[in-house]
């Protein structure tokens, strides 16, 4: 259930907004064994200690091991140096083990082996780099544990506050992606719900009735003509019902077999698109288009009517739709672009775009397990006005933020969490 938050003044609003997620989630850290960051990444903890090698240093008495996540020419693993009141030991004396505990409960195991000076990881650390790191070492019989936090792109809300906050959730899952191209155009007129009206015998015209912009009806008074011939008074009445969009009647003057009035429905017009060459030989009759007005941004649907045999001076073609305007916001003459539908794609994985984030160099999307959200970097594939497809980064069924995604990235921002190697 939605919070109706819009009548609430914007200033109070943002006050709210910052008390509760102040207020939100647990910012002690569980692990406190050298940890250097809580649920948020903000904790006032002591700074993490730096070995040689830059990586995070872990001391037990006399014994330390130096932990790095390396990615230099290599996808991220874990590498280690053991130590020994300051000297170095063999990484073939040391048995290494680390478990990686992820959001959910998933657990990666990571082995070491020795290679050159350094214990090497046998396992590929994939983003996030977000998981509770626990170390077991063991040298010369003696068994070392460490245990701390390594958390990035990780905020807790409960679920009241994100439901205060219209913070929305949809389902990873298979999508059908389409593939449009843009062109562009303008609204004309219904040509064929056009008329002109005369008289059927040329006299004087007695009075006139509608003037320029008046909507009339099928059959409605326009205009009484005395004839010359038998002097009667006879009507003009309105062939169709419309616009009028021209007026050429005035009282006491001949009709002389002239246009008295034109008459416009404008219940329908046209959109006339406009192909260029590589784009004729993808677009057929019958595909689904969406049309954008460029005064005011209002959408429209139809389809694909005709396309002209005929090429127009610029070497363009023009391709007509026919669209529904009996609500009279389609205006003769407006320019519009138009997104033309030329292909489907289904995807077997597929997220909303209104739920993609910026996360340090990836697009990301955070996953929700019970009341925490956690980036998901993404690999992305096709992408159309709603659904982008997942190549990799998410696990099919995963939960994730489809609406107000920017809520929890300035919660994540705010607490500052990092990339701790």
């Amino acid at each position: 259930m939605k919070l109706i938050t819009k009548k609430i003044p914007y200033v109070l609003l943002v006050t709210a907004f910052t008390l509760m997620l102040n207020g939100c989630g647990d910012h002690s850290s569980d692990h406190k064994t050298n940890s250097a960051q809580g649920h948020h990444g903000a904790e006032s903890e002591p700074e993490v200690r730096k070995g040689p090698h830059g990586g995070r240093l872990l001391a037990s008495g006399d014994f330390t091991i130096e932990l790095s996540i390396f990615e230099t020419g290599v996808p991220p693993e874990f590498r280690a140096w053991a130590a020994e009141a300051g000297k170095p030991i063999k990484p073939d004396d040391v048995n290494l083990n680390i478990k990686l505990t992820r959001l959910g409960n998933k657990i990666d195991v990571i082995n070491f082996k020795a290679h050159g000076d350094v214990l090497r990881g046998d396992t590929v650390i994939y983003e996030p780099h977000s998981f509770v790191v626990t170390i077991n070492a063991m040298h010369n019989g003696n068994v070392h544990s460490w245990e701390y936090d390594n958390f990035e792109g990780r905020t807790k809300i409960d679920d009241n506050v994100a439901s205060a906050l219209e913070i929305e959730t949809s389902i990873a899952k298979p999508a059908v992606i389409n593939e449009n191209i843009r062109v562009y155009g303008k609204i004309l007129s219904n040509t064929e719900d056009v008329r002109n009206v005369s008289a059927r015998f040329d006299g004087v015209i007695k009075s006139v009735k509608p003037s320029i912009g008046d909507r009339v009806k099928k059959g409605q008074l326009l205009a009484q003509i005395e004839s010359n011939e038998s002097l009667k008074i006879y009507n003009v009445t309105a062939p169709i019902s419309g616009v009028i969009t021209q007026r050429t009647a005035n009282a006491g003057e001949q009709t002389s077999g002239r246009r008295l009035f034109t008459i416009m429905d404008t219940s329908t017009v046209w959109a006339d698109l406009s192909l260029f060459p590589s784009e004729r030989a993808r677009v057929q009759a019958g595909m689904a288009v969406k049309i954008t007005t460029a005064i005011n941004g209002q959408s429209f649907t139809g389809q694909i009517n005709r396309i002209n045999v005929m090429a127009e001076a610029n070497q363009s073609v023009t391709a007509r739709v026919e669209l529904d305007n009996k609500e009279g916001k389609l205006l003769p003459g407006t320019y519009v672009t138009a997104d033309i539908a030329i292909a489907k794609h289904p995807v077997a994985l597929a997220v909303k775009r209104d739920g993609l984030q910026a996360f340090r160099d990836f697009t990301v999307v955070y996953a929700k397990i019970k009341d925490e959200y956690e980036v998901r970097m993404l690999d992305l594939g096709r992408q159309d006005s709603e659904w982008v497809e997942v190549l990799g980064g998410l696990e099919p069924g995963t939960r994730y933020v489809s609406k107000n995604s920017y809520v929890i990235k300035a919660d994540i921002e705010k607490s500052g969490a990092s990339h701790d190697h």
